[in-house]
């Protein structure tokens, strides 16, 4: 952004609305605007192809550009309009290859354009990075503004402002009282408010969705409870909230509610936790630090509920729905667990074994330091927060974990929905520029092979426009995929026939006669046990890449028993359980047959009318290879890394859709 322009937006906006003190708890009483000064002045015209029994659309939710620090360190370049642009199939982004470089960049455009995204860059560090990077400012030469400069990846300064859960800015940098970085923060967010406003399609079109958004990054005591925040409309704060200035969670929550929902602004958001399993079992804990009695447990559970609806179960850093050999998850194995964990890496280069299994969980377990990712619990995987929260409800009277499911990137080469295995470009400027770099297993390449392409976010929703794709997240009708675009619908009632995937009228009668996922159960009627309707399309791909069958559906189930252990049951509902498709693995080459639609009705056959119990729906597909197997078969034998055929993860993945899920409570 050119100095005039910088200039031009500090002026334009008073100094007491301007100001929320670095590292304060208290927000100020002007924390939102009414309108931002590019807002459109009307609502949006209907869709041209609006539909009242609701379109399937993809997304991304979780996106970062040269704006947070740590993919301006790794080399990336792009802004939110390069963003946005990339993301919607207008036009290619350049992104680092080596270290130092950025004169030989590669060239990389998006093969399916998204129906909407948001840039959520990290709002820690916002105003120290835009100080630092202008050579007139005179503490760009201060030893803080260092780690933005010498692109050594992520710093071990800034790593630590955000572990500690007493954080403090840089005085030198934002003065003593942090004016400065909150001044200076306005100017990316404004960027970002700008390019959101640019690229959302407000024409009957309805092309294209963008969200005003930012990511929230605690890690806190080495914890990762980070959570996406997403603005419905142009009504926001004015500047972003960070660990710096929220040190808990609730915190976040509360400011949103305060100054966001309960405004009287119009303003609206909600927040999307990601990367459990990397948490150390704090993204769903339930000690509620700080909220003693019962009754302080159920409004925090409820405030929760209120602000985070829904929960990033996918992403580049690893699949957090569920983990095998956990100790209190009783059921057997479910074979498709083991699937993107990420967090074996990363638990071995920091405590030298990926099989720690609990946490601490004694007195004062929320304020024991990790080292980082080095602990595993239950309260890790959203499965079992699901069942969790069940529990809580018996107890406190509110579920604080009703989530629904989605899925996104987090890509920090702002290439948001570049999650195509055979050409996964990487998502780390030159941390992961090379194949080489992809492809490996070294802990000290940042890139390296335990990460993945990441995943998308699916909206059931009657137009692509921000307020009905807003409203359908809130209302929890979404789903989340590994990648493809599979589409999946699960309703359940008690009034279903069994012959109804037959049907011309499904989707309306399933609506009519039962509720969509997302929900609870309607009172009970008709049959002893709950009906579902499990149905999903497969993605049929494009020309350049042919889309992949799918294998089979499954409805996961959980509960809890009277001694707290958690229960699953995985049952294979349509397709071909018994599946002999397979995939070459020298040539990447498919084999075998597969379902291009799938759709079953389906009733709990274990059902008991005095247990709470969770379902939700897993499409999966046949067998391909991953993207580390598809770049290993890309190079020369001879240029091989010795990881290419290690087995270290699988060459093969069976990617796949969830859905939200379904709960049933016994009536009081």
């Amino acid at each position: 952004m050119k100095r005039i322009q910088v200039q031009q937006i500090l002026l334009a906006t008073s100094v007491s609305m301007l100001l929320m003190a670095c590292g304060s708890e208290a927000p100020s009483e002007d924390f939102v605007v009414s309108e931002q000064a590019r807002a459109k002045a009307h609502d949006p015209q209907p869709c041209a192809d609006f539909n009242s029994l609701k379109n399937p659309y993809f997304g991304d939710l979780h996106v970062h550009t040269s704006l947070s620090n740590d993919g301006f360190s790794f080399g990336a370049r792009t802004r939110p309009d390069d963003a946005y642009r990339y993301g919607f199939g207008k036009g290619s982004v350049k992104l680092a290859i080596n270290k130092g470089d950025q004169i030989n960049l590669r060239d990389v455009s998006i093969d399916r354009p998204l129906d909407f995204m948001a840039v959520t860059d990290h709002a820690e560090f916002l105003g120290e990075q835009t100080i630092c990077m202008d050579p007139e400012d005179p503490a760009s030469s201060s030893d803080f503004c260092k780690v933005f400069e010498d692109g050594q990846g992520r710093s071990p300064g800034l790593l630590a402002k955000i572990f500690s859960p007493f954080p403090a800015r840089d005085k030198e940098v934002c003065g003593k009282d942090g004016a400065r970085c909150a001044k200076a923060a306005l100017i990316p967010w404004h960027e970002t408010i700008d390019a959101a406003e640019k690229w959302n399609d407000l024409t009957p079109d309805c092309e294209r969705s963008a969200f005003i958004a930012f990511e929230y990054s605690s890690v806190r005591l080495g914890s990762n409870l980070h959570r996406n925040v997403i603005f419905k409309g142009t009504v926001v704060p004015k500047r972003p909230i960070s660990y710096l200035d929220a040190t808990r969670e609730w915190r976040l929550w509360e400011i949103l509610e305060k100054e966001c929902l309960d405004s009287g602004t119009g303003c609206d958001a909600l927040a999307i936790p990601h990367n459990s399993n990397i948490s150390n079992g704090r993204m769903f804990a339930v000690d509620y630090a700080g909220a003693p009695s019962e009754a302080d447990q159920a409004a925090r559970a409820k405030l929760r509920m209120k602000i985070e609806p829904i929960v990033e179960i996918m992403q580049h850093k690893g699949d957090s729905e569920c983990r095998n050999g956990l100790t209190g998850v009783l059921g057997g194995e479910d074979e498709l667990c083991d699937f993107e964990k990420f967090e074996n890496l990363a638990f071995a280069a920091v405590s030298g074994s990926p099989n720690v299994d609990d946490c601490y969980a004694g007195p004062f377990a929320d304020y024991v330091p990790h080292k980082g990712p080095n602990c595993l619990t239950r309260n890790s995987y959203v499965r079992y927060a699901l069942i969790e929260g069940m529990k809580e409800e018996a107890r406190i009277g509110v579920n604080p974990f009703k989530f629904g499911i989605s899925a996104s990137t987090d890509t920090h080469n702002g290439i948001g929905g570049g999650v195509a295995e055979q050409n996964f470009p990487g998502h780390l400027g030159w941390g992961d520029g090379t194949p080489q770099r992809r492809v490996q297993y070294n802990a000290k390449i940042e890139g390296n092979a335990s990460n993945n392409p990441g995943g998308l976010i699916g909206v059931w929703s009657e137009q692509n426009t921000r307020a009905s794709l807003f409203d359908n997240i809130r209302a929890k009708e979404v789903f989340g995929t590994s990648g493809p675009r599979i589409k999946p619908r699960f309703f359940g009632g008690w009034d279903y026939d069994p012959s109804m995937c037959d049907s011309p009228d499904l989707i309306a009668t399933a609506y009519a006669n039962g509720v969509a996922m997302g929900n609870d159960l309607p009172p009970r009627s008709g049959s002893s046990a709950p009906i579902f309707v499990a149905m999903a399309i497969s993605d049929l791909g494009t020309p350049e890449m042919p889309g992949v069958p799918l294998q089979r559906i499954q409805v996961v189930k959980g509960w809890y028993d009277d001694k707290g252990d958690h229960h699953q049951k995985i049952f294979d509902v349509a397709g071909d359980s018994d599946s002999t498709a397979t995939v070459d693995l020298d040539t990447c080459e498919p084999s075998g047959s597969g379902f291009e639609q799938l759709c079953a009705v389906w009733q709990d056959p274990d059902f008991k009318e005095d247990q709470s119990a969770v379902y939700y729906m897993r499409a999966v597909e046949n067998p391909t290879c991953r993207y580390s197997t598809w770049q290993c078969n890309a190079m020369p034998e001879a240029q091989r890394p010795a990881d290419c055929g290690s087995k270290k993860v699988p060459d093969v993945l069976q990617e796949r859709a969830w859905t939200s899920p379904i709960w049933f409570t016994p009536a009081a």
